[in-house]
């Protein structure tokens, strides 16, 4: 039994969910709440397999009611069902820790088997959401592969490193490679970007968005 708690502050769509899910097999709607922090007090009592949240809630969001209750129990699955689509909510729910997101406007089918699938430990996203995820990951995939075209693959993850604060030592270890490898390495960047030492390198990638300091 896939144990189900709704978290959304309009009474109304709450009591529609809950007869919706309790009316499947295998699915059993065991508490309720009407804003973030409610919702998070219910999910540590109840301990439900998923918790199915609006991200616009009073006095606690949805986004940080759920990142509140993965850090308390990871195990519990967020399911996010909201009117809101926008690129900075999706990814700040998939930051939080939620296992799918969907539109409201979504069939019942589809949510039912969305609470059936996370409730089983998968992710499921709208069609229309995964579509963009995709669109945002191969649109940063892109823009890094294009940066600096003169280098290797293996030495744009050197420079990257390098930007991030990291010494030979450092990155010869995140990369598996010999110490003797990555100098060769960083003397081919200096050679390739025309910089005569390590800052200016590291001043070259960051201002074309590679690497943050650490």
């Amino acid at each position: 039994m896939t144990r189900v708690v709704i978290a959304d502050d309009h009474p109304v769509f709450r009591r529609g969910l809950k007869a919706l899910l309790d009316g499947e097999d295998g699915i059993s709607v065991v508490g309720d709440a009407a804003d973030g922090r409610e919702a998070v007090r219910v999910v540590l009592d109840l301990r439900p397999d998923v918790v199915v949240m609006d991200l616009h809630m009073p006095v606690l969001g949805g986004v940080e009611a759920a990142k509140q209750i993965q850090e308390a129990m990871p195990g519990v699955g967020v399911l996010v069902l909201t009117m809101h689509e926008d690129d900075e909510l999706v990814f700040a729910a998939m930051k939080a820790g939620a296992r799918g997101y969907l539109v409201k406007t979504t069939d019942d089918e589809e949510i039912v088997r969305a609470v059936q699938a996370i409730g089983a430990g998968e992710a499921i996203f709208s069609a229309t959401i995964a579509q963009r995820m995709m669109g945002y990951f191969t649109a940063i995939s892109s823009s890094k592969a294009v940066l600096f075209p003169q280098l290797t693959d293996r030495e744009r993850d050197v420079l990257e490193l390098m930007a991030s604060g990291m010494d030979n030592p450092s990155i010869a270890h995140r990369l598996s490679l010999s110490g003797k490898t990555v100098r060769n390495r960083v003397s081919a960047i200096f050679t390739k970007l025309q910089v005569a030492d390590r800052a200016q390198a590291i001043v070259r990638a960051r201002e074309a968005g590679l690497g943050s300091p650490t």
